[in-house]
């Protein structure tokens, strides 16, 4: 799969929904009801980050939840790439970009979305041929006004912005017409998953699946 192919594809997934869920599995009990309760608020694209020890088995669970397109992220590694395409996910997101990550991802048929947050990474992952880009850390690289005159020069290159991102300002970010969606871990508290109330991140997903992108 060419970078071009993969970012066709990831362009599609992102336009399922404004927010993709960042979300961090610390109990694989909480993966099939969670991703329940996303799809059912709307958000069916969920990003589960390969950050703890039952991350690939949650991928795997959240892969049978009808309506959910689930991803890997945080991928560093070929090997991460690997497991990820191994457990289910359909699209990997990484906080940069290597050439052995991206050759890796080319192998495995894996669409990614490489992670840049400077007009050179921006413009090397471009001339590679990805033109749908994590924008990260998207608040403490500047914003969404420095994602606005980054992105002016660049038009060809579209961003999930992620990193620092809430409900306060997914939409300064949502109202440019570089970005297809935002990630953001807010519709996932770490209180509502650890108590299990998946009627309140359902809630959560309605209001974050109701956020207006630019036309």
């Amino acid at each position: 799969m060419t970078p071009a192919e993969q970012s066709l594809k990831a362009a599609d997934i992102c336009r399922l929904a404004p927010v993709v869920p960042v979300i961090v599995v610390e109990d694989l009990t909480h993966a099939a009801p969670l991703a329940r309760a996303l799809v059912a608020g709307g958000l069916p694209v969920l990003e589960v980050t390969l950050r703890t020890p039952c991350a690939l088995e949650a991928i795997r669970a959240m892969s049978d939840v009808p309506g959910g397109v689930v991803g890997a992220g945080t991928l560093l590694t070929p090997a991460d790439v690997k497991a990820a395409k191994a457990a289910g996910a359909v699209f990997g997101v990484s906080p940069g970009a290597t050439d052995r990550l991206l050759e890796a991802c080319a192998e495995h048929e894996l669409p990614l979305l490489p992670g840049a947050a400077t007009a050179s990474e921006i413009m090397a992952l471009l001339e590679m041929g990805y033109t749908v880009q994590k924008f990260i850390p998207a608040e403490q690289a500047g914003g969404a006004a420095y994602l606005k005159s980054i992105g002016a020069p660049i038009p060809q290159v579209s961003f999930c912005p992620t990193g620092g991102i809430g409900l306060h300002n997914a939409p300064d970010y949502l109202r440019l017409k570089t970005v297809l969606c935002v990630g953001g871990s807010w519709v996932v508290p770490k209180d509502k998953l650890a108590s299990g109330d998946w009627a309140g991140i359902a809630a959560l997903a309605r209001e974050a699946a109701a956020l207006a992108r630019a036309s």
